[in-house]
């Protein structure tokens, strides 16, 4: 069976996170996540639970591995990327940015 470690390192892997990002969503230094995905520091309670709620993670299957690796889907570390920028733009350009998507999604369409 696998540690807690190599499971969490697991939801890292599946999301496609670096530690930098994926310690940042869980407000935790990357040095301190690197020492719990390495194994050297004991992953507290609070950590599992800002894991489980942050990324959609099964708490069964973070603690002991049983059940599914995810409670909901997976979110996709790219869509949050682009709406994070996303939200950053003027109205003006999101509306811009909105009709070069439906432009791509168009020529998507043709192939």
């Amino acid at each position: 069976m696998t540690s807690i470690a190599d499971r969490i390192k697991a939801v890292r892997s599946a999301l496609k996170l670096s530690q930098r990002e994926f310690s940042r969503r869980i407000n935790i230094s990357q040095s301190l996540y690197c020492d719990i995905e390495n194994g050297a520091f004991e992953c507290k309670e609070r950590y599992l639970k800002l894991i489980s709620s942050e990324f959609g993670v099964n708490q069964d299957w973070i603690r002991v591995g049983n059940g599914d690796m995810f409670s909901i889907p997976p979110p996709d570390a790219r869509l949050d990327y682009v709406v994070e920028i996303f939200k950053q733009f003027d109205t003006e350009t999101q509306d811009e940015v909105l009709g070069i998507l439906k432009s791509l999604l168009k020529i998507h369409g043709r192939k």
